[in-house]
């Protein structure tokens, strides 16, 4: 009988062991039931690596040009003079184009998310989470309950995403935090274990600049493969800002990035580098 029991206790373990063993090699959730209008959200899902181009200004044009091409806006909104209002109307003025729309904020505070998702924001990018704290309003802030504490509120988001949004955009929101500082990086796991948290990625040159390790520094590369490592035991999905490590040895479960590779080679008519990072934010 002892023995027995010692056998199913060992079947019972291996089993774990394997569970185990699988989430580490299939890190990302399940794909959604049914296709999200939340496009990049849905190529994370199915296991895809999704790009950017950078958009600082407000230009109607520019932007609904270069939107058909890439897979999600980053409306940048830490690092420039952009207005929600700029940002509503320029969302407005091509609503069902390619890219994802989602902005990155100066911070996680409340105002500042409901801002973006009542202007028709799938996503909002958070940078310099540093605690579990941060990343809790990050993602309290950005579902209605019983998920989150988002409030309804007025906006275009319903023309937008249609009558039954309060019912859909709950799954189809994406949220996204940045770990830019060696604080950030020993939280790691505790920052991506937060409920309503899908995606974490390195800020790569603030991560570098906090650090003070360059980015081809083997200490800056254990810092990176520790967020790897804790994001993808917590079941959430990896990123880095910077798209050059979309390729290479350590594009390894990097899935999201600022900028980087348009879909069909398309480049803006002035030549300007899309796939390089935004001024500001290159490799040190």
């Amino acid at each position: 009988m002892k023995r027995s029991i010692k056998i199913y206790a060992y079947s019972l373990s291996a089993i774990a062991f394997l569970s185990v063993l699988a989430i580490a090699q299939n890190p990302l959730p399940p794909p959604a039931k049914t296709p999200l209008y939340n496009s990049a959200k849905q190529e994370l899902l199915d296991g895809k690596q999704v790009f950017s181009f950078t958009q600082s200004k407000m230009d109607i044009a520019a932007y609904c040009e270069a939107a058909k091409h890439y897979d999600f806006t980053w409306f940048e909104m830490q690092h420039s003079t952009l207005e929600f209002a700029d940002v509503e109307k320029m969302i407005a003025a091509c609503p069902h184009v390619r890219a994802t729309p989602m902005i990155r904020l100066p911070d996680a505070q409340e105002w500042h998310i409901q801002h973006a998702t009542d202007i028709g924001a799938l996503g909002v990018i958070v940078p310099t989470v540093d605690d579990v704290d941060r990343a809790r309003e990050a993602a309290k802030w950005a579902r209605y309950p019983p998920t989150g504490r988002r409030s309804a509120g007025a906006g275009q988001y319903r023309m937008l995403w249609g009558n039954d949004y309060r019912k859909t955009i709950n799954d189809n929101m994406l949220v996204v935090v940045m770990i830019e500082t060696p604080t950030g990086v020993a939280n790691a796991y505790d920052i991506a274990s937060i409920p309503g948290i899908d995606v974490v990625i390195i800020g790569n040159n603030d991560l570098s600049s906090f650090s003070g390790y360059s980015q081809n520094d083997e200490h800056y590369h254990q810092m990176v493969q520790k967020v790897h490592d804790d994001v993808l035991r917590a079941g959430k999905i990896f990123g880095q800002a910077n798209a050059s490590y979309a390729t290479g040895p350590y594009s390894k479960d990097s899935y999201f990035f600022q900028n980087g590779k348009s879909f069909d080679g398309w480049k803006p008519a002035n030549g300007s580098n899309t796939s390089a990072p935004p001024p500001g934010e290159e490799s040190k």
